[in-house]
């Protein structure tokens, strides 16, 4: 599978500079960006999950995990949650499942970046499968998806 039609077709209609790159199929956002030999920070993870019922997507680096309290309050919520696996099939029907790409426009989705992947100068995520990659300027991704920029990324509990 190739990237799915309606991301090519947001991208297509965004005319914003991007490549579209297939790697070896990768299952996690670390596998991924080893795979591709993109450094984790680059690396875009869309963390799903429902902000006051509603749908929103938490994008961190590969090496990152979503701080939900942080997130909690960046997004002025009184509930948070991470969007079940079930749900994840009706959210991104065009898309394998965990592969989402972090264009949340594309799905009526409100997008959060955490701050340090809003740092890096590109950005590196699923294009909807586990076997293509789209990598673009950060300057292009956030002129897409107008994302809250907030700091609410922190390293993996061990």
């Amino acid at each position: 599978m190739a990237v799915t039609a309606s991301v090519q077709e947001f991208l297509r209609k965004a005319n914003v500079a991007y490549s579209v790159f297939p790697h070896v199929p990768a299952y996690t956002a670390q596998g991924e960006a080893a795979v591709t030999h993109i450094p984790g920070r680059d690396w875009a993870k869309a963390v799903i999950c429902f902000a006051n019922d509603e749908p929103i997507q938490a994008v961190v680096p590969a090496d990152l995990v979503v701080n939900l309290d942080r997130l909690l309050m960046l997004a002025d919520a009184d509930t948070i949650r991470l969007a079940r696996e079930d749900e994840l099939g009706w959210l991104f029907p065009d898309c394998e499942r965990g592969a989402m790409p972090p264009l949340g426009p594309l799905y009526r989705q409100r997008v959060f970046v955490d701050e340090t992947l809003a740092a890096e100068d590109q950005i590196v995520f699923n294009a909807g499968t586990h076997r293509d990659a789209v990598s673009m300027r950060f300057e292009d991704f956030a002129a897409l998806t107008h994302p809250v920029v907030g700091k609410f990324a922190q390293r993996p509990l061990v």
